[in-house]
């Protein structure tokens, strides 16, 4: 099975856009960085090393420090798929990112955003 390209794309090539998502709608590259080390529990030094590395998709999420377990209570459509229904993990885990950057730029409060158990 070929993977998807998305998981050999670099982290650091896609995170410019949801900075500009979110700024589009009054939002900041720290509620951005919120959401991303709150999903995938990597510290900011951690975050901005995967960044400087280039690290692809894939690497980002499976080197994840600690995937928020809160993170399953992240539903809805993001690219015409539910989240939650969708099988392929690191496909997943892409999407959740994609849909708390969503619900960021719409205006959605960050507490709201950031689900607790």
């Amino acid at each position: 099975m070929t993977k998807h390209k998305i998981y050999t794309m670099s982290f650091a090539s896609v995170y410019p856009n949801y900075i500009n998502k979110a700024k589009k709608k009054g939002h900041t590259k720290t509620e951005v960085d919120d959401i991303i080390r709150w999903l995938t529990g990597y510290a900011q030094e951690e975050l901005e090393l995967q960044l400087k590395k280039q690290t692809d998709f894939e690497t980002f999420f499976a080197e994840a420090p600690q995937l928020n377990p809160a993170r399953t209570l992240i539903e809805g459509v993001i690219c015409g798929v539910r989240v939650e229904d969708i099988e392929e993990p690191t496909m997943q885990e892409i999407r959740y990112l994609d849909k708390l950057i969503d619900e960021l730029a719409k205006g959605k409060k960050m507490e709201k955003i950031l689900r607790k158990l």
